[in-house]
């Protein structure tokens, strides 16, 4: 799962055009991105940005991803908690494609 939260983290720190470990590792909330990020100007470019990294990852790793609406204040740990929950939720899940992502964020088949 490591590699698919780096793969997570990047992503969005690309999307909204700030430094990864700026927002990881100070734990910026979603309210400091927007108002950090020079390509945020509203909760809805923020929304934009998560849904792009969602299908990223259902693009390079064959799980859709269904976030939650998050107060601007949330933490995003937290949002990223919720992503890789969301994704453990997915491969557990009876309906899985005929590829899931393993634990270490590669995609295996499943027959």
């Amino acid at each position: 799962m490591l590699e698919l939260t780096q793969f997570i983290r990047a992503s969005f720190a690309s999307s909204v055009n700030l430094n990864e470990s700026h927002i990881f590792e100070s734990d910026l909330s979603l309210a400091q991105i927007m108002s950090q990020s020079e390509t945020l100007h509203n909760s809805v470019d923020l929304m934009e940005a998560f849904a792009k990294v969602a299908n990223q990852v259902k693009r390079n790793y064959g799980v859709r991803v269904r976030l939650p609406a998050f107060p601007m204040e949330t933490r995003i740990s937290e949002v990223l908690s919720v992503f890789v929950a969301e994704i453990e939720r997915y491969r557990e899940a009876d309906d899985a494609p005929a590829s899931a992502v393993t634990s270490s964020g590669s995609i295996q088949e499943v027959s």
